[in-house]
């Protein structure tokens, strides 16, 4: 099988030399059992990567598990993962497989793997080096034969450096690194994936495709798409199914594409909330979340770092309308959540945190 087959039978989309070398790569793993580790930013297809190397191993006929650890509660992440037993804790009415035995013998993928509690750090290494583990509650070994394939969108060395990822699952997990590059580094391939996501979105509902002007695939080419392919897919699909006359032109989707800035100067600067026009409003919130984005994902460990960067004393005494962090980050993902009309998937993405941290920061600020 040669990269365009390969590229066929597993609906992975591009011509970007970047992705073909990666397809190449993924072709050579993939017959082994060696861990890889995918990077990339939210949207960009870890998991349609993910899939595509299961799919051509030698566990191809065996179970694919995808877990997103971002969307796991901490408290029960444990059990979904090595499963419990009948009575092991309040709740457990009956035994119950985990992710690891279900994927027995096939491929076990774990997604946002940056996001799993330490102490589940030590149990998933445990697990994967000496390929058994115990259930909550039980007093036997379960042993699995399992591939692991993980990903995430953040930067594990930088995990590892301030102590929110165990250094010895880092080099046990990276054997193999695959990193996908964003779709703004990949403009080549904006027209392919548009025109393959109206024709299936308009196979699956029974529709005629419209046709998209140059002018409509200029546009797409020239955004930033900060949510990668899942933003242009929702995008091309909206456009789709709100058209009435055959094309799809500039209007389409200019109402449909948010803008953002491409260059910010004078970061880290507070946070000013008074603005003169609803235009205005709009483009402060954008920015307000970009800027805040990197400060909600390390406030676990960093908040005190990270106020003492943003707020010294010399900018107190320079402006009295400068904000307190937990002010400003309230802010954002009040914005967040108001633009995404109450999505929290959607304000989770905006803000580049996951569901849980935003569930956690709602409750603890009484959102």
């Amino acid at each position: 099988m040669n990269v365009d087959e390969f590229k066929k039978r597993f609906g992975i989309i591009g011509r970007a030399r970047e992705i073909r070398d990666l397809i190449d790569i993924s072709m050579q793993v993939a017959k082994s059992d060696i861990s890889i580790l995918i990077y990339g930013e939210s949207g960009v297809g870890k998991e349609i990567f993910a899939r595509a190397i299961h799919g051509y191993s030698n566990r191809a006929d065996k179970p694919l598990v995808s877990v997103n650890c971002g969307a796991i509660p901490e408290g029960i992440l444990e059990s979904e993962l090595f499963g419990h037993k009948k009575g092991s804790f309040t709740g457990a009415i009956e035994s119950r497989k985990g992710y690891f035995e279900i994927a027995d013998g096939g491929t076990l993928f774990l997604d946002e793997i940056a996001e799993m509690p330490l102490t589940t750090q030590v149990k998933l290494l445990r697990a994967i080096e000496t390929k058994e583990f115990m259930k909550i509650g039980s007093e036997t070994v379960t042993k699995v034969d399992v591939r692991f394939i993980t990903a995430t969108n953040k930067d594990l060395q930088r995990e590892v450096d301030t102590k929110r990822f165990r250094e010895d699952l880092y080099f046990r997990l990276k054997a193999v690194t695959l990193t996908i590059p964003p779709l703004r580094k990949r403009i080549e391939d904006i027209e392919e994936f548009a025109h393959y996501f109206i024709n299936n979105y308009c196979s699956e509902n029974n529709i005629a495709p419209p046709k998209i002007t140059n002018e409509a695939l200029n546009l797409l080419r020239e955004h930033n798409w900060p949510g990668n392919v899942r933003e242009l897919r929702n995008t091309i699909e909206t456009s789709v199914a709100l058209n009435r006359d055959g094309i799809l032109d500039v209007s389409s989707f200019g109402l449909l594409m948010k803008r953002e800035e491409t260059e910010f100067t004078n970061r880290n600067l507070p946070v000013f909330l008074k603005k003169s026009s609803e235009e205005a409003d709009r483009e402060l919130m954008y920015r307000a979340l970009f800027e805040l984005k990197k400060d909600i994902l390390e406030l676990k460990d960093l908040i005190t770092e990270r106020h003492r960067e943003i707020y010294t004393p010399q900018q107190q005494n320079e402006t009295s309308e400068v904000v307190s962090l937990d002010d400003a980050q309230r802010e954002a993902i009040i914005n967040a959540m108001e633009y995404s009309k109450g999505n929290k998937r959607i304000a989770a993405e905006m803000l580049n945190i996951s569901e849980r941290t935003l569930y956690r920061k709602i409750k603890e600020y009484k959102l």
